[in-house]
């Protein structure tokens, strides 16, 4: 009889909750970063890089959470890659924002080298739960 897939398995073998997770928790902590940071975005961007970068960095946390609650490992794995493109596309418009002035470098910089951290913590979660897929041979327990 198989299980639902519930999330991502701690050592022990205790299903974790997302908000237990580093790379939510990180991303969590970017999108409270780049909202701080927007709030003095020139109001002529309110619905379009404002908007934009907002939706982005919100897709990150939010598809981590989703995806944990999905029935099937691959489902899972797949929210996990669409976070991994929201990170791709926030990291472009942070430099764009940067490149216009938007954003100072000094306040770039970090939430850049962020991304990148989440990127890679984001990537082996997906390899992970992608792996445990294969070795199972089906995309639930």
């Amino acid at each position: 009889m198989a299980n639902a897939w519930s999330g991502p398995i701690a050592a022990g073998g205790i299903v974790q909750q997302f908000t237990e997770l580093r790379v939510w928790q990180r991303s969590h902590q970017l999108v409270l970063a780049v909202y701080r940071l927007s709030k003095e975005f020139p109001p002529a961007e309110r619905y379009g890089l404002l908007s934009q970068l907002r939706r982005a960095v919100l897709s990150v946390p939010t598809n981590i959470a989703e995806g944990s609650k999905r029935q099937g490992r691959q489902d899972y794995a797949r929210f996990l890659n669409i976070a991994e493109g929201s990170l791709a596309e926030i990291e472009y418009l942070l430099m764009v924002s940067r490149d216009l002035g938007y954003v100072e470098p000094e306040q770039a910089g970090p939430l850049l080298e962020e991304i990148h951290e989440i990127a890679g913590m984001l990537s082996s979660l997906r390899c992970k739960v992608e792996e445990s897929s294969k070795a199972r041979g089906s995309s639930s327990f």
